[in-house]
């Protein structure tokens, strides 16, 4: 299951492998820097969407202690398909090769660091960089033990150089801005919301005894503390021996011994059950029967699973967070996670009458079509 970032990366990729201008990939492995043409781009993407398996692991893979073999797989090919490579201190003298003038665009969180965008800078490369929250500085307590300085190193990598900062939301804005004011001066910024892509479920690609018969609701992403599953596992608790069935549709993540502890206690016949490494098609498939898409998350950067459960016109009882409200409008049901006497209320009325004639329709969304003429017809 792609993450939020992996789509927008997926979705850059697809709309500048769709122009005739020259485009290249810079990719960064453990030996050194990478240069793809549009002919290695193209093979990449088929790789990325299933339609063509990686290859073998090459020579070098052999000292890449703890990597995956996909991952030994992936980054051999990258070698194969690269029409350039450097050591790391070579770095500028393989970006002079690129064509002037020249658009960097960064849209995954990766690589923001001083000697990448000072290298491309000094070959003249203008620098765009898409900012998906702050997050990390906002909630240090919710984060993997040591990712939260480098996450504020990258961020002031972002200030010091980009010649525009692209933001998902104004709400994303709104809070990243803040932190670099307090550092000096803030870029030139645009707020692009993400694009969507309407959901495509398929039944048959659920495992057996999906969806349940009896009405059941969902919460899809990672479990992780900002994700407040434990809010969702009190509720769920006070619902008593009538519960509905409440499907956890996410991998466990960090920082959070406490819920798995919990979930570990859950019998497989019990009212909460985890399902893990579902498709794309068998997790919209699962979204769109549910009586409703629950998401009593503390903090978003955008808010992709909810919006994708509103295109699939399934109701949506969510946190009351301002971002949400940006993108979402009035379609979802908010109530705030310190209400919950009113998550209570909303969950049996909604388990009760699971196929309601109300459920949101004719929701749209932000389309990628919008934010890249957005962002592509702007130069700075």
């Amino acid at each position: 299951m792609a993450t939020g970032v992996d789509r927008v990366e997926l979705a850059y990729l697809a709309r500048f492998l769709e122009d005739d201008t020259p485009c290249f990939g810079f990719v960064r492995t453990a030996f050194g820097y990478l240069l793809l043409d549009r002919a290695g781009l193209e093979a990449v993407q088929v790789r990325l969407e299933g339609r063509h398996s990686w290859g073998r692991a090459d020579f070098l893979s052999r000292y890449l202690r703890g990597r995956t073999d996909a991952g030994k797989r992936a980054e051999a090919d990258f070698r194969r398909l690269a029409i350039a490579r450097a050591a790391p201190w070579r770095l500028s003298s393989m970006l002079e090769n690129i064509p002037k003038p020249c658009r960097y665009f960064n849209v995954g969180h990766s690589n923001l660091t001083t000697r990448v965008l000072s290298s491309l800078k000094r070959v003249g490369v203008e620098i765009n960089a898409l900012v998906h929250d702050v997050i990390p500085l906002e909630y240090p307590q919710f984060q993997r033990p040591g990712t939260v300085a480098p996450f504020r190193d990258k961020l002031k990598c972002v200030q010091k150089w980009a010649n525009l900062v692209i933001y998902n939301s104004a709400d994303t804005q709104h809070r990243a801005e803040a932190q670099m004011a307090a550092w000096g001066q803030v870029p030139k910024s645009i707020v692009a919301h993400l694009g969507t892509v309407r959901p495509s479920p398929d039944l048959s690609a659920l495992p057996e005894g999906l969806p349940p018969e009896q009405p059941y609701f969902v919460i899809v992403g990672t479990i992780e503390p900002r994700k407040n599953h434990a809010f969702l596992l009190d509720i769920w608790e006070k619902l008593g021996p009538d519960a509905p069935l409440l499907l956890i549709c996410g991998s466990r993540g960090w920082n959070n011994e406490a819920v798995f502890e919990r979930l570990d206690r859950m019998t497989a016949d019990g009212p909460v059950r985890e399902i893990p490494n579902l498709s794309d098609a068998a997790l919209a498939a699962l979204v769109q029967h549910a009586s409703g898409a629950l998401f009593p998350s503390l903090a978003e950067g955008f808010g992709l699973p909810p919006l994708e459960a509103l295109l699939l016109e399934t109701r949506v009882l969510c946190n009351d967070l301002g971002v949400l409200r940006e993108f979402l409008g009035y379609m979802p049901v908010y109530a705030s996670v310190f209400d919950e006497y009113q998550w209570l209320k909303v969950i049996q009325a909604w388990a009760e009458t699971p196929e309601m004639e109300n459920n949101p329709k004719g929701f749209e969304g932000p389309t990628w079509d919008d934010h890249f003429n957005k962002v592509l017809s702007l130069r700075v």
